[in-house]
């Protein structure tokens, strides 16, 4: 069984030197999105569908 490599991408809603960051990387084998805590790298992670991200994403205030 081949690992998964996910790139992991951090909030641009963190500053750079900012300690509490959320980070997120798109599944390269399935259509999901990967949400983590910066600080907590292999810790857990929360896996949501392409379309519950583009949700939240659409529900934020602008």
């Amino acid at each position: 069984m081949t690992a998964i490599v996910l790139t992991w991408v951090k909030s641009s809603y963190s500053g750079a030197d900012e300690a509490d960051c959320v980070e997120v990387a798109i599944s390269p084998t399935t259509p999901t999105i990967r949400i983590r805590d910066s600080k907590n790298q292999t810790g857990p992670h929360v896996t949501v569908s392409h379309t519950a991200w583009s949700a939240f994403l659409n529900s934020r205030p602008v």
